[in-house]
Order: structure tokens, then C-alpha cells, then sequence
């Protein structure tokens, strides 16, 4: 290949077979258990990156089915998210984020900077309980349970919360170790299609792991429980912070 014909086809690795396929990502059917819950500010503030502020000590932790996505397949996914602001914006920042599925991961990471690893959720109904899983290897690390459909949320107000813009720490290496990017990435989900939205009566466990930390944010309080369904599109990203430039 000539010089330029690597730049013309360089979109991801492998050069000549991509993990995935160029953006942006429609998923059908994407199904959400969303546990929120309260935690100390002093696991928030271990955690948090600058120039992102919490306003409260509250973490979301999620499971999510993705039966039906473009180039990714179909998956599982969990992992944790805190509500944060950045210059007065209000949205969430991505601590972690587990999932059984070898294309999303890399895409996940390479394009975006999601904090992806490969580990093993699900996410299921078991009579009149929703539950989500997530295993490390041969350990259960977070089990989340929710009454199945007990009431339905308001709609538009699912579908805003929806469109709040999410935050990612992009860390990129150099050859030699060093960072050769790091930045703080905002994206946002488009054409959202709600197909459901309820609460229940909900409750969380987190288990110690020195590879899956996730009980680093430990579980004070369960706030809410929220079950949504919906059609939705993971847009491309803009950098709104450079840390190697500061």
C-alpha cells in the first residue's frame, strides 16, 4: 500500500479488517435498568476528574441490553455513571463500564474514550423481577433487582433525560507510555424513539473486586429505580477539554 492509500482507508485497527465500522450507532430495542443511588462525596471526589463537578453524591448504576446494533451486534453492558455539571451544563460523567462484546469495546474506547473492559452482564426478567448482573471472571461483583413495570414514567421527561449530553475521560497512550491524548469528550444520543419507561421498588448490591472496583462508590441509599426501552442513535463526540494543553 502507498503512503496515501494508509491514510485514505486509516480509520480504525487492524488497518485493512476494523473492529468496527465507521459511526454513527443505531441501536433498536437498547433496554436500560437504571439504579440510582447515593454515595459519599469522598468516593465521588476519589473518582470525579476536573473540571467536572458533582452537585450531589449520587451514582447510576446500569445494565443494558443491546440486542440490535449497528456494526456491534448484539451485547450486554453495565457499569456506573455519576451525575455531574460542566460549565453549567448538566449531565453525566462514565466512571466504568463492563461488557461481553469485543467491537463495542474497542470502538467504545478508540472513538470516544469509554472506560470499557470485557467482563460478563446480563439483564433479564425472572418472573415479576427485573435483574441485571454483572461477573468479573467467576465472580458476581453487582446485582441489581427491580419490580417488573410498576408504573409508568412521564415520557418527555424520560426522553430529556435521555438527551443530557454524557462526558468521557479519553486517554490514549504514546509508544514510549506517555499520554499522547488525553481529553475530556462530551457526546449526546439522538433520534430517540421512547417505547417505555417505569419505576419500581429497587435494590443494589456491589461486591469487592481489585479489577471491577465498582464497590469503590459503595451503596448508601437507593434512590430510584428506572426500566426504559427505546430506539437511539450514539452520536460522534466533540473534545470540550484538553489536559495536555493546560
Amino acid at each position: 500500500m502507498t503512503i496515501d492509500e494508509v491514510k485514505k482507508q486509516a480509520f480504525a485497527m487492524p488497518l485493512t479488517s476494523p473492529a468496527f465500522p465507521p459511526g454513527p450507532y443505531r441501536f433498536i430495542n437498547r433496554e436500560y435498568l437504571i439504579i440510582t443511588y447515593r454515595t459519599t462525596p469522598e468516593a465521588i471526589a476519589r473518582v470525579l476528574p476536573a473540571p467536572l463537578v458533582a452537585p450531589e453524591p449520587l451514582v447510576k448504576y446500569e445494565f443494558i441490553r443491546m440486542p440490535d446494533s449497528t456494526g456491534f451486534g448484539n451485547y450486554t453492558e453495565s457499569g456506573q455513571v455519576i451525575p455531574v455539571e460542566f460549565n453549567g451544563e448538566h449531565g453525566s460523567y462514565t466512571h466504568a463500564m463492563f461488557l461481553d462484546d469485543e467491537p463495542p469495546i474497542a470502538g467504545g474506547r478508540e472513538l470516544w474514550g469509554f472506560p470499557k473492559k470485557l467482563a460478563n452482564p446480563t439483564l433479564g426478567v425472572s418472573a415479576d423481577t427485573l435483574i441485571g448482573t454483572l461477573d468479573y471472571g467467576p465472580i458476581r461483583v453487582a446485582t441489581g433487582t427491580m419490580g417488573y413495570k410498576y408504573k409508568s414514567l412521564d415520557h418527555d421527561a424520560v426522553v430529556k433525560s435521555l438527551q443530557a449530553p454524557g462526558f468521557l475521560l479519553k486517554i490514549i497512550p504514546h509508544v514510549d507510555g506517555t499520554p499522547r491524548i488525553c481529553e475530556l469528550v462530551r457526546y449526546t444520543l439522538g433520534d430517540i424513539t421512547l417505547k417505555g419507561a417505569w419505576t419500581g421498588p429497587a435494590a443494589l448490591d456491589l461486591a469487592v473486586h481489585a479489577l471491577a472496583p465498582v464497590a469503590e462508590l459503595p451503596v448508601l441509599e437507593v434512590v430510584s429505580g428506572v426500566h426504559l426501552i427505546a430506539d437511539l442513535t450514539l452520536e460522534l463526540g466533540t473534545v470540550v477539554h484538553d489536559y495536555l494543553a493546560s
